[in-house]
C-alpha cells in the first residue's frame, strides 16, 4: 500500500467524522470530551490540545483513510492517539502504516527517546498491531478499562548500542 502523511483538510474532517458512528465509537476514538454528535467542521477545534500534531493518512488519490495525532507527553516521550481508519481501509494493513509514519514523524519532530500510548483493553487488533510495532503494556500506568504502552525508539537503541 502507498500512502503519505499529510495535513488534514476541511474535507478530510467531512470524511473522518463519518467514520464515527456513535456515542461508544465517539468516546473510544477521541475520548469523553468530544461530544457527539458533533458537527464536522467543528473537529479541528474539539480534538485540539496543546502542541498537538494532526496527520491524515492519504492514498495515492489524496483521499483520507486514516487519522492520528501525537503530542509531547513528558520530557524525552511523545503520545500518540485518537488513530482511526476509515472502515474501508481496515484489515489492510494501513493502520499499520498510519502507526508506523505517524511514529516516525512524531521522534523525528520531537526526538523522543519514547512513544507511548493507551488503548483499550478489548481492542485486541489494536493492541496486536501495537505489540508487533514494539510497544509493551505498563500495567502500573493502566486502568481497569485502558492500556498503557510504551515502545523506545530506535533513536534510544541506537544509543544504547
Amino acid at each position: 500500500m502507498e500512502a503519505t502523511l499529510r495535513i488534514p483538510q476541511k474535507t478530510d474532517y467531512e470524511a473522518i467524522a463519518s467514520w464515527v458512528v456513535d456515542e461508544k465509537a465517539c468516546v473510544r476514538w477521541a475520548g469523553p470530551l468530544v461530544p457527539f454528535p458533533f458537527a464536522p467542521e467543528r473537529l479541528p477545534e474539539l480534538l485540539k490540545t496543546e502542541e498537538c500534531f494532526s496527520y491524515c493518512l492519504s492514498a495515492s488519490n489524496r483521499k483520507c483513510i486514516g487519522f492520528g495525532q501525537f503530542w509531547v507527553a513528558e520530557q524525552g516521550a511523545v503520545h500518540i492517539g485518537r488513530i482511526i481508519i476509515s472502515p474501508e481501509a481496515r484489515g489492510i494493513g494501513a493502520g499499520r502504516l498510519l502507526c508506523e509514519k505517524l511514529i516516525e514523524k512524531a521522534v523525528r519532530s520531537t526526538g523522543a527517546a519514547y512513544v507511548t500510548l493507551r488503548v483499550y483493553r478489548d481492542n485486541n487488533t489494536a493492541r496486536t498491531l501495537y505489540e508487533s510495532l514494539g510497544f509493551f503494556i505498563v500495567e502500573s500506568e493502566s486502568t481497569g478499562d485502558l492500556l498503557f504502552m510504551r515502545a523506545v525508539t530506535n533513536k534510544t537503541r541506537k544509543a544504547d548500542a
